[in-house]
């Protein structure tokens, strides 16, 4: 059954114009039934009314019988990714394999030795697009928020923070006991600087390794996440 995210799951919901284009290009016809999720974990299905591409607009009416349907369990504590700001599209193919792996939300930060310092709004909105999109392929009930850089000296985290630190010589999986939000953080492609490195031990956050090989900067964020998700979570 096809999947598209709506603002609130009601009796009748209006969708926007890239959702209705969405449906349009899957040919769907009024009558057909659609799986429908707010992004926040909440889901059903419902009967496609009308469908009217030229006006970017389609209308659903939510299905009580199916109101709740579960598809794409959530970790047992939330799991954010703090990644820096990285050059060219990078952080594209970031988002998408994040929420793909389970992260519900994902904070960028401005880091010493990152080549990008700043992200523009237009960038940071198909940033949050790409996070939905891929909430809808990969049956997620909940997209993660993409949250605008801040600087990584103020960033403050709930829970336990572990971050992907060369020196390490623990596992990631050795520290996970789901008592917790958990957050991951990755550096940009210079790496965080020394300083940064023990401010945030200083704050309680704790070092872990990704293996005995040097990461990009793009893959070392999905590696913690993918060790995560490998434990069944």
């Amino acid at each position: 059954m096809h999947r598209v995210q709506v603002t609130e799951i009601a009796g009748v919901m209006t969708l926007g114009p890239q959702a209705t284009r969405h449906l349009h290009v899957l040919r769907l016809q009024p009558g057909e039934r659609v799986q429908v999720f707010d992004g926040r974990g909440g889901q059903g299905e419902a009967v496609l009314l009308d469908l009217l591409p030229g006006e970017g607009r389609a209308t659903l009416e939510l299905q009580p019988d199916a109101l709740g349907t579960v598809r794409g369990a959530e970790t047992p504590q939330p799991v954010t990714l703090a990644v820096a700001l990285l050059k060219g599209d990078k952080l594209a193919d970031v988002v998408r394999a994040a929420t793909e792996l389970g992260a519900a939300s994902i904070q960028l930060l401005l880091t010493q030795h990152a080549e990008a310092r700043e992200i523009g709004a237009q960038k940071l909105q198909r940033l949050r697009r790409i996070a939905s999109e891929a909430a809808r392929q990969s049956e997620r009930s909940v997209t993660p928020g993409v949250l605008e850089p801040v600087k990584l000296g103020a960033y403050q985290w709930n829970g336990t923070l572990l971050v992907a630190h060369p020196g390490s010589s623990t596992l990631l999986t050795d520290l996970l006991t789901w008592d917790a939000p958990l957050t991951v953080l990755s550096g940009p492609e210079g790496g965080l600087s020394g300083a940064e490195m023990q401010d945030l031990l200083a704050q309680g956050a704790k070092a872990v390794t990704l293996g005995p090989r040097i990461l990009r900067a793009e893959t070392a964020p999905l590696a913690m996440l993918g060790a995560i998700a490998a434990t069944g979570y």
